[in-house]
């Protein structure tokens, strides 16, 4: 077996986000079994967030190609997170958080700096709409990286048969706004 010596080309060139479209979703799912394999959700479930908040929806992509990444966010509960893989019929009137549903990165583009300009941006966005905080679940160990990037984890009263549907890893986090 022969390795290459000499600096490794990791970023893809032209990458940037933009609002996902109903085209997209077929790749979002396939990036979605990717990055959480023990936490299957279908396409149905992401065109289900997308037609509830289109705004909140974006992908990673070069132009209208192929999404290498994707986050979805949408108006909800504090304390509370959806079922996995559920449908939604609305968006909750006592919504009182913006919730980042998901997001995840193809392997070919993980590491390179992609998640924080979106994060920022829906942080942003959100408080310039008057949420208070954002609201997450981290699973697959990944409450450190959501840490970098403002989160916190809190023990919700009521979330732990929620969580527990989420694996043994899972923890509810915030990032005040």
């Amino acid at each position: 077996m022969e390795f290459q010596s000499g600096p490794v080309e990791r970023a893809l060139p032209g990458l940037t986000w933009r609002a996902m479209t109903a085209g997209d979703l077929d790749a979002v799912a396939d990036i979605a079994v990717l990055g959480f394999p023990d936490h299957f959700e279908g396409r149905d479930c992401f065109g289900n967030r997308l037609a509830l908040n289109p705004s909140g929806c974006f992908v990673l992509a070069a132009g209208e190609g192929p999404p290498k990444g994707y986050l979805i966010a949408y108006p909800w509960r504090a304390d509370d997170a959806p079922a996995l893989n559920t449908l939604i019929g609305a968006i909750p009137d006592d919504a009182s958080v913006m919730y980042l549903h998901d997001l995840a990165l193809d392997p070919a583009v993980r590491g390179d700096g992609w998640s924080r300009p979106i994060v920022e941006r829906v942080a942003d966005e959100a408080r310039a709409a008057g949420w208070p905080m954002l609201a997450l679940v981290a699973v697959n160990a990944a409450a450190p990286f959501w840490e970098r990037h403002g989160f916190a984890v809190v023990e919700a009263s009521g979330m732990a048969a929620r969580l527990a549907s989420y694996g043994p890893d899972a923890r509810y986090m915030i990032r005040r706004l």
